[in-house]
């Protein structure tokens, strides 16, 4: 059993309701956690309620029909998809199918926290390798590399640096691995990179039988409350991960809403164009401001406030604004933003410019 008192838990916030109530606020704007600020697509609320009355039975374990609109979507096979509580069960199922006591797993440091976790209850090692002027160091990840590496993990965009690395050294990074290596690509937030340079692994599968792609319906899909995500990967990893995974682990609400929020491509357009005209904006208001901050390709950002990032969390707190302090990514001196709506931005701005005119 791993020591359980030496894994760090990931710290959740308190309710907003309840943040309401401690300060005496009659609204607050959160903007910590990534979410879409536009919500769910209307076509995955009625499917919702048109599947709220059935929730007495348990739901399709197979995930049936949701498979079958990804496959029609992606242009794979059925049997190259495995569907999860949120990708982050997959990170777990990953890390509990391949990894043993003693073996190793890469990862970028900083980088999503639930990687460390999963590899520490798996009672291996984790390598972490310092991000190169904020990406992913893929070239240090190779030399990293020991006969007792199992697993890779690759954030692109890179959670919470929000940056990315490029097809071409995705490429360079994949040619001479190991086969017994398997390279998890973690892409929750693809949907909103705009850099063409980004790579299409999918297109990676025919010739790499040892990635494992991982995707999200928590982000611009607007469903974080539900908890969904899946993988893709090759038939044989996906055997190996269904023999671990619970059943019923998807819920029918879930299920139903996914499946509605394929079809609704207007939202995911009007999601991407919010998040690409309010980065702009936000940058503007930052460089007015004179703020250093990592330019994203994800829907949010890493502003650097310095020795002052701390208080100025706190600060923001009291105006109502939630934002996420970096101190378990060992980023004391940043904060991450999630790009929010006009009126989310205007306010933290003003909140922000008011608490700095203070200090």
């Amino acid at each position: 059993m791993p020591d359980i008192m030496k894994i760090k838990s990931y710290q959740p916030g308190k309710p907003i309701e309840e943040v309401k109530r401690e300060l005496g606020l009659k609204t607050i704007v959160k903007l910590a956690s990534n979410e879409n600020p536009l919500g769910p697509s209307n076509k995955a609320i009625e499917a919702i309620k048109k599947c709220a009355s059935e929730i007495n039975i348990y739901p399709d374990g197979g995930g049936y029909y949701l498979k079958k609109a990804l496959t029609e979507k992606l242009g794979l096979g059925e049997e190259e998809i495995i569907l999860g509580n949120g990708s982050d069960e997959i990170v777990s199922l990953i890390s509990r199918v391949f990894l043993q006591k003693g073996e190793e797993a890469i990862m970028g440091d900083p980088s999503f926290l639930m990687y460390k976790i999963d590899t520490q209850l798996s009672q291996a090692r984790i390598i972490p390798i310092p991000l190169n002027n904020f990406r992913l160091n893929l070239p240090a990840m190779t030399k990293a590399i020991t006969s007792k590496t199992k697993l890779i993990f690759i954030s692109n965009p890179n959670n919470p640096t929000g940056t990315i690395v490029e097809e071409k050294e995705v490429k360079s990074f994949l040619k001479d691995l190991p086969f017994r290596i398997i390279v998890i690509f973690d892409e929750a937030y693809f949907e909103y990179v705009e850099d063409e340079n980004y790579p299409q692994t999918i297109n990676l599968l025919n010739e790499k039988n040892n990635i494992i792609i991982l995707r999200t319906f928590s982000k611009i899909y607007g469903l974080a409350g539900l908890r969904i995500g899946y993988g893709i990967t090759r038939p044989q990893i996906i055997e190996m991960l269904n023999r671990a995974r619970p059943p019923f682990n998807v819920n029918s609400l879930a299920q139903a809403a996914a499946l509605a929020s394929l079809k609704d491509k207007y939202q995911i357009e009007r999601s991407k164009k919010l998040i690409k005209e309010e980065k702009e904006y936000l940058y503007s208001n930052l460089h007015k401001m004179k703020l250093p901050y990592i330019p994203t390709q994800a829907n949010f950002i890493l502003i650097k406030l310095g020795t002052k990032a701390s208080y100025v969390e706190k600060r923001l707190l009291q105006d109502g604004i939630i934002i996420r302090g970096m101190k378990a990514y060992n980023l004391t001196q940043y904060i991450r933003l999630t790009i929010g709506t006009r009126e989310q931005n205007e306010r933290f701005i003003r909140a922000l410019h008011k608490i700095f005119l203070s200090i």
